[in-house]
């Protein structure tokens, strides 16, 4: 496969380190550089003790490197609310996107850009970094055999504990996040929204209860739930941004047959997986499953490249991309308008 030529759009993403760590050193890529739009936030990047700034090749004018047609790849790490006016950019230039979560908070555009996209047969793909973790792809295949038998009820928990304000990067902090409906609950739920959709589809209503309940910032929803109703289940979603450290992430699904309970999913552990009945491999009752820590991003690095050279069809499709930013905007109290 040849190696694509690749560059990093943005800084300010909670995940953008992470990303650009691996793009930089992977042998399929070539890595063009970073482009950060915010001088400021460029100038305290390479201020920092962190090493890797100063290493790296910026780029200072995007235009043209945007109009390289060698470019192929796009990676966006903006702040999210920019990161669909950077995605839009690139798509008008005939760029493949990983676009890191979520798809920012206005759907009409996101759904604009996806329609764009399809005409011009680019892949726009969000970073949503469990999709190729053991224990979520485990329980998922679980589901779907039937071994669970009819699930009734989901249960995710996704906290974390951030500052009330960041000097290194204001966008990861509760002042920051105040300024999106659902605070916290934005930020971070599609991770779980994303499983959830995957395994029962599109929900036919949610509930939602967002509380201020230790933030200065009274605007800032820092203790969150929905519930997304289906025909026959309930899936419970809670994010808080003030859980003590570690955190403990955790994710159970219950069925007719049988239940699955991950916890923590970072670093991944351990699946408890309980049956009626003997299946397969597993016995009556408790199994106790060794689920693989793999590293976040690596496979979904690998198999976003495989999918750009092959022109193959996605296992996440856009439409499912597009239901999960859906289910997002409903959960946090979006206008009709955006839905």
């Amino acid at each position: 496969m040849k190696k694509f030529e690749v560059f990093q759009w943005g800084t300010k993403h909670g995940h953008s380190k992470g990303w650009l760590d691996l793009l930089i050193n992977s042998k399929k890529i070539s890595f063009k550089g970073l482009f950060e739009p915010d001088s400021n936030r460029k100038k305290l990047l390479l201020n920092s003790e962190d090493k890797i700034w100063n290493e790296l090749n910026w780029i200072n004018d995007i235009d043209k490197v945007l109009k390289n047609k060698n470019i192929d790849i796009v990676f966006i790490e903006e702040s999210n609310e920019n990161s669909l006016e950077a995605l839009e950019i690139c798509i008008n230039n005939n760029k493949h996107v990983m676009l890191d979560k979520p798809a920012g908070d206005n759907l009409k555009k996101f759904e604009l850009i996806v329609k764009k996209a399809k005409k011009k047969n680019l892949i726009i793909e969000l970073g949503y970094m469990f999709r190729q973790h053991d224990g979520f792809n485990k329980i998922s295949k679980w589901i779907k055999s039937g071994i669970l038998g009819d699930i009734f009820m989901i249960r995710a928990h996704m906290s974390t504990n951030i500052p009330e304000n960041n000097p290194l990067n204001e966008n990861l902090s509760r002042n920051g996040l105040s300024k999106f409906k659902g605070g916290i609950f934005y930020d971070l739920a599609g991770h779980m929204i994303d499983q959830i959709c995957w395994i029962q589809g599109k929900p036919n209503k949610v509930n939602s209860f967002f509380k201020n309940s230790s933030s200065k910032n009274s605007n800032f929803s820092d203790n969150t739930i929905s519930i997304l109703e289906y025909d026959k289940c309930m899936a419970i979603i809670d994010i808080s941004a003030l859980e003590t450290l570690p955190i403990a992430r955790r994710f159970e699904v219950y069925g007719t047959e049988g239940s699955a309970i991950m916890e923590p999913f970072e670093p991944a552990e351990k699946i408890r997986l309980c049956l009626n009945e003997k299946i397969d491999n597993f016995k009556k009752g408790i199994n106790k499953i060794n689920i693989k820590d793999r590293p976040r991003y690596k496979k979904s690095l690998d198999l976003f490249l495989e999918r750009v050279h092959s022109k193959s069809i996605p296992l996440y499709s856009i439409d499912h991309e597009l239901l999960v930013q859906e289910t997002l905007i409903k959960c946090i109290g979006g206008t009709d308008e955006e839905i």
